[in-house]
């Protein structure tokens, strides 16, 4: 929301707001979880390790967080719902990792940095030069970010240049 004709994003306390909180919710932690639940079993794979051509390389589950979502990193505070809504994306993708990753299915959670879309609209006057992103752009450096994934990167949380990232 643009916090003027939708609630969010709360900048206090006392600004939260019921419906905004639980669609944050649905919308950046409950889907993408359904999501990789309904997945997971299509991407599973049994592996030979004594047979070389069953070296097939990981399926990966990558979704789509905000470094406002690290708990380590909120120094501004502010922006409640989406704040929690990423940081339970991110608990969740680090729960799947080490659920998953014995079917050789590896999680990642991304920062796609501020991309020109809809939802950065209403904040991109607040953008420094040169921070926000084309869409192509960020697309092309998350997938390098996933492409360059190796085993001990799975449950992480990288940014769009692949720096790693606190929670």
């Amino acid at each position: 929301g643009d916090s003027i004709t939708t609630p969010g994003p709360e900048r206090a306390l006392q600004k939260l707001d019921r419906s905004w909180l639980e669609k944050s919710m649905a919308v950046n932690v409950i889907g993408p979880m359904m999501v990789s639940q309904a997945l997971a079993p299509l991407m599973e794979q049994r592996r030979n390790p004594k047979q070389p051509q069953d070296m097939r390389p990981p399926a990966i589950i990558a979704n789509l967080s905000a470094r406002v979502g690290s708990i380590s990193d909120n120094n501004l505070g502010g922006w409640y719902s989406y704040r929690a809504s990423k940081a339970a994306l991110n608990q969740a993708t680090r729960c799947m990792a080490l659920e998953l990753k014995r079917k050789h299915v590896w999680t990642v959670a991304l920062h796609p940095g501020t991309t020109q879309t809809d939802l950065s609209l209403p904040f991109s006057k607040n953008v420094q030069e040169g921070r926000m992103f084309p869409v192509d752009f960020t697309v092309e450096r998350l997938l390098s970010v996933v492409e360059c994934m190796e085993e001990e990167h799975s449950g992480g949380f990288f940014d769009w240049a692949g720096i790693a990232l606190p929670f």
